[in-house]
């Protein structure tokens, strides 16, 4: 199962990460969406899993969860905007994994047998940050996401 992982689009989809979405069988979009048609159009590619962020405030957002949690063949994710809120030990709940965005920085590591990762942001550039998003192949373990600059 190979899942398109991707944050803080503000409003704006690239033609480049609709390009390396292609082709998965899942997407997680960890917030900061800023447009309803960001995800109507990865809904195109394949089903999404979306969390509200920050920037998250009108209407259309509060059908958004806070927090979810995603099962993906054999692998449970806990996914939030940012990592800061993160009130519980994943490793004590049966995550294998936790997703989440806000920083813009992609970045990922393990701590006590869970994957932490934070896609980046595909949205319009911030600060001096590379704009980024995350694939992620459930076949291979330990999981190692595969950042793609766009």
């Amino acid at each position: 199962m190979q899942l398109g992982i991707i944050s803080d689009t503000h409003g704006l989809l690239r033609p480049e990460a609709w390009e390396a979405l292609r082709g998965m069988d899942l997407i997680l979009h960890a917030g900061d969406v800023g447009d309803p048609e960001i995800l109507t159009w990865l809904k195109r590619i394949a089903p999404v899993f979306a969390v509200r962020g920050n920037v998250d405030t009108q209407a259309w957002a509060e059908e958004l969860p806070l927090h979810v949690v995603v099962e993906a063949g054999e692998v449970t994710f806990y996914m939030l905007h940012n990592l800061q809120h993160l009130d519980l030990k994943p490793e004590a709940s049966g995550f294998q994994a936790v997703i989440s965005g806000h920083t813009h920085e992609a970045k990922q590591f393990e701590r006590n047998g869970v994957l932490y990762l934070n896609p980046g942001s595909a949205g319009p550039r911030r600060f001096h940050l590379p704009v980024t998003l995350a694939r992620l192949d459930l076949s291979h373990k330990p999981f190692q996401a595969e950042i793609v600059a766009l």
